[in-house]
């Protein structure tokens, strides 16, 4: 960015702090169009960007007293750019783990639901060789042989997470095969 714009950035804020509603409207305007690339590079979604542009001009409205005006004003909006994009985060991601589901509580659940039924897995063994390889050997190991999720990975050379989801796959397909 040029000086020329930098400079123009830090008039607009000082003639906001003196009372220009013009300039400050303009100030908010541009800092929302240079912030809006920095954020969509961090959200997935376009509401999202919107919403913490909102937050993030809502606290330079909140701490435009304490700017300034002999220091960019750039850096500035992105110290308050970032704090907000991290709250932000923060929260999406608390929000998201305590609404999480342990897998282990998934698989569980799942071969329950398909056990019991009252079928084995020599009953269903036809439509297990139909799977995807990887997935038929993880439940042949798990269910005829009677491995766990954790040595199923070690003979295969998988983390147990993904015998586990492989599994859990294996199991919804099967679960709609057999209730059609």
């Amino acid at each position: 960015m040029s000086a020329e714009k930098t400079e123009h950035f830090e008039a607009l804020m000082r003639q906001a702090q003196g009372g220009d509603k013009r300039a400050y409207a303009d100030l908010l305007r541009e800092t929302a169009r240079f912030l809006r690339p920095f954020l969509a590079k961090h959200l997935n979604f376009s509401a999202e960007v919107d919403d913490v542009l909102q937050e993030i001009l809502l606290s330079i409205h909140k701490a435009r007293h304490t700017y300034d005006g002999n220091r960019p004003y750039k850096p500035w909006v992105y110290a308050i750019a970032k704090f907000r994009l991290q709250d932000h985060l923060r929260a999406h991601y608390a929000d998201h783990l305590r609404h999480a589901v342990e897998l282990s509580e998934v698989e569980n659940d799942l071969q329950e639901n398909v056990t019991q039924s009252g079928m084995t897995y020599e009953s269903i063994s036809g439509e297990v060789e139909k799977l995807p390889p990887r997935q038929a050997e993880i439940l042949r190991m798990m269910h005829q042989e009677g491995y766990t999720a954790k040595e199923v990975a070690e003979k295969v050379g998988m983390n147990e997470s993904a015998v586990k989801v492989a599994a859990h796959r294996a199991y919804k397909i099967l679960r709609e095969k057999l209730e059609r």
